[in-house]
């Protein structure tokens, strides 16, 4: 699964946000189980999956601020 463009995570509703950051964190546990029993196909997946998350947690973040500043 090739990375996602921050421009399209930007676009998404933060329930859309919730559920791929959920995802993601699955996808995660499930890529180290398979690198430490040794049936990891692609190792690079990992670090694609610690990216997208960070992503997703900066735009929450971000999105975070900028209400309270509002507020």
């Amino acid at each position: 699964m090739p990375l996602t463009k921050i421009s399209t995570i930007r676009e998404s509703s933060s329930d859309e946000l919730g559920q791929r950051l959920k995802d993601l964190k699955q996808e995660s546990i499930n890529l180290k189980l398979q690198a430490v029993t040794g049936q990891l196909e692609n190792p690079a997946r990992i670090r694609q999956v610690r990216r997208e998350v960070a992503q997703i947690q900066t735009i929450v973040s971000e999105r975070r601020h900028a209400s309270a500043k509002e507020a």
